[in-house]
């Protein structure tokens, strides 16, 4: 079994070969290959930490990280639903980010991604 760090510099050259990188938060990179790692073990693929699995491997082969959505979230907003796999100019900050007076606001906001930050925060207050 691999580790999140092991993970993300296999998939780093791999996916950035293709125009994909990972977000440039690390941190919040890692808790997320960890998520994939997790449902690895859970379900025996690696179902997007960001959606829901069904525990069948057919039916959520959609989901499976890279899911048949990165590509298109990519190219029409700068990251995929997860915000793992981002575009350079999403890290650079030139796209998916506006300017708001005080800072960066993002644009695409999902609640997924919310129930991450607050569980890597807040010690899972989501766990369960």
């Amino acid at each position: 079994m691999s580790t999140a760090e092991e993970l993300y510099e296999r998939l780093k050259k791999v996916n950035e070969a293709k125009g994909y990188y990972f977000n440039k938060n690390r941190e919040m990179a890692l808790s997320l290959l960890e998520g994939l790692l997790t449902n690895k073990d859970r379900y025996g693929y690696m179902n997007c930490p960001c959606r829901l699995a069904s525990g069948d491997r057919e039916a959520d082969r959609d989901v499976i990280c890279p899911c048949d959505y990165r590509e298109p979230d990519v190219k029409e907003y700068g990251s995929c639903f997860c915000n793992l796999y981002v575009s350079k100019e999403w890290n650079e900050g030139t796209v998916g980010l506006v300017l708001e007076p005080g800072g960066y606001t993002y644009v695409r906001l999902n609640v997924r991604h919310c129930r991450l930050a607050v569980e890597a925060h807040d010690g899972g207050l989501f766990a369960g």
